[in-house]
């Protein structure tokens, strides 16, 4: 019976890890109550996407995947910094947020945005297409990051890098009333996230926060 216990165990560390972090997107309502606050003009503030792209020296000509893009807040943002001469890339599971996101690079003029559905196990982006992989507040949703992390380090190019930018597993970190609510949502600390990447063919190049307290931004090469 323990040995049974065992390799139960074991299969689920490898099955849905964020299914708690992923409750809210299982239905098509739950994603429509998402889509205002993933995209509202607010998230500006407190995200600083400017000054994010800007770290991550995002520059015109370059081919940059948003993986995890939901109704594509990034997208406007990247695509201008890659200008016309670059891509952008705008991955998601759900075809609803990437109508969305369709919706929202139109909107701003992003011609050179391509839009990718992927899956649960794979960004099914076109292998050593790509200079940089964005992952912003997405990692934590990852149900299988082992099999993700393989599909992104098959898109990149060599000397790509892998960026996540996620919150800290800690009190206080996420706006909201529950000031426990990161402890519970969030999936790994971003020591345990580096470990995580780092045994899936990658290395860590820097880690620093992004916004101190909430957010730390982890850049990385494959290996």
């Amino acid at each position: 019976m323990k040995l049974l216990i065992g390799v139960l165990a074991g299969l689920c560390a490898f099955g849905q890890a964020a299914a708690e972090a992923n409750k809210s997107y299982q239905s098509e309502d739950g994603r429509k109550r998402m889509v205002e606050t993933l995209t509202g003009e607010h998230r500006d503030a407190r995200q600083k996407p400017k000054e994010l792209i800007a770290a991550l020296g995002v520059k015109p000509g370059m081919r940059v995947a948003d993986v995890g893009t939901g109704p594509g807040y990034l997208v406007p943002f990247l695509c201008q910094a890659v200008t016309a001469s670059g891509m952008v890339y705008a991955e998601d599971i759900f075809p609803d947020f990437l109508a969305k996101a369709k919706e929202r690079a139109a909107a701003n003029g992003c011609g050179q945005a391509q839009f990718v559905l992927g899956d649960a196990k794979s960004p099914k982006l076109t292998p050593n297409t790509v200079d940089l992989i964005l992952i912003l507040d997405a990692y934590h949703h990852f149900d299988y990051p082992e099999s993700m992390l393989a599909g992104i380090r098959a898109a990149l190019r060599a000397g790509g890098r892998l960026a996540i930018v996620d919150y800290y597993k800690r009190r206080g970190a996420m706006s909201n009333p529950n000031p426990d609510f990161a402890i519970s949502h969030i999936r790994l600390d971003d020591a345990a996230v580096v470990k995580e990447v780092e045994a899936n063919g990658f290395k860590l190049v820097s880690n620093q926060p992004f916004l101190p307290g909430s957010q730390y931004m982890a850049v990385f090469e494959k290996r």
